[in-house]
């Protein structure tokens, strides 16, 4: 089968079309899907240039890729929730990583019905981001019913789906965010017309002067900001959630990345170095009265079913930037390196794997 993967570790300009083996089933509750289409994510190209290469040994060739869409070809024999032919979408765990590939393997517990109203590009943009979003909102300790939510980055992958979780789904009464000046007048179409509530422009102005501070219940940071903007957070209620910062050490030794074959095991000194900044990270948002947490994603074939009622209900919709064909290596390379920058993206990127 062709895939999108690298010999080593590298940027998007080092990424390459190759010929690889099919997967095959392994497990009674092994499911095949023949993939129409695949998204990229920060954590795909990041991972892919060696920015955990410390931490975790990866295999090579390295296979591209969490989340796609596609059709079910092959069940194992204890598979009970789908059948050959159902069109499917997916978060692959890691040890199946490489949804830009013509054919994946995955456990059909981490597998959903894809959304019949969704063509595979659409629905291949939601499994990763959409699912973190709604995790990140479900660990607020409390109803967030009324509450003011802040998501920085509303029309990033993960932040387009977060505000409108927030809004939507969990009834925040205010939700803001920060967007450049191109894409302000971008957001009622994309989002919806009452999904945020207030719009601080990080072109012009820093959010920390912008945002009252103390009036914000809920952080959920999706840019790495979490320190610099504990002085929005409402003082002995606020709390912070972030999948931008970094992991604890703990955190990243239980966490799907290490769920590989060979189980590989954090040096002790990098285990020791993540817990210190993890708890001095803590100890600053404890001054200020906040809760701090760093969020690993669970990936969940229950979730995305529970997304895909969402979406079927008009709560939810996804944002597709820029689609590309996996078979344009130069096409991929370029759209990827965007991802990888964090600079200028709008949305979720697409690749289209299947061809007619």
């Amino acid at each position: 089968m062709l895939s999108l993967s690298i010999p080593s570790y590298t940027q998007p300009s080092g990424y390459q079309l190759s010929e690889l083996p099919n997967p095959k089933l392994g497990d009674a509750k092994d499911v095949i899907v023949k993939v129409h289409a695949a998204s990229i994510n920060p954590i795909d190209v990041k991972k892919a240039s060696g920015a955990l290469k410390m931490a975790i040994k990866d295999a090579f060739p390295f296979k591209i890729g969490y989340d796609c869409a596609g059709i079910v070809t092959e069940i194992g024999d204890g598979v009970s929730q789908f059948k050959v032919g159902d069109a499917v979408y997916i978060r692959l765990p890691e040890a199946c990583r490489g949804s830009c590939s013509e054919f994946v393997k995955c456990s059909e517990d981490q597998i959903g019905l894809k959304p019949s109203s969704l063509s595979f590009e659409d629905a291949a943009s939601i499994p990763l981001a959409a699912m973190t979003a709604l995790q990140a909102l479900k660990n607020y300790h409390g109803d967030l019913e009324g509450k003011t939510v802040f998501i920085p980055a509303g029309l990033s992958g993960t932040g387009l789906f977060a505000c409108q979780l927030a809004k939507n789904v969990f009834k925040a009464g205010k939700v803001i965010t920060t967007l450049s000046t191109s894409k302000i007048p971008k957001i009622k179409e994309l989002l919806g017309e009452s999904t945020v509530d207030e719009i601080v422009d990080y072109t012009k102005s820093d959010p920390r002067d912008a945002i009252e501070h103390g009036s914000v219940d809920f952080l959920f940071d999706t840019v790495g900001l979490a320190m610099e903007y504990l002085c929005l957070m409402r003082p002995k209620i606020g709390q912070i959630i972030s999948v931008s910062t970094l992991p604890s050490g703990n955190q990243l030794q239980n966490s799907s990345l290490m769920d590989v074959p060979h189980r590989p095991t954090l040096p002790i000194h990098i285990r020791m170095s993540l817990n210190l900044m993890d708890q001095v990270r803590k100890f600053r948002a404890r001054r200020y009265g906040v809760n701090y947490a760093y969020m690993n994603l669970s990936s969940t074939g229950k979730d995305l079913n529970e997304l895909k009622g969402y979406i079927e209900d008009g709560r939810l919709r996804t944002v597709v930037g820029t689609t590309v064909d996996l078979r344009d290596l130069e096409a991929v390379r370029s759209a990827c390196q965007v991802v990888y920058s964090g600079k200028g993206g709008l949305g979720k990127l697409v690749i289209r794997v299947a061809t007619e």
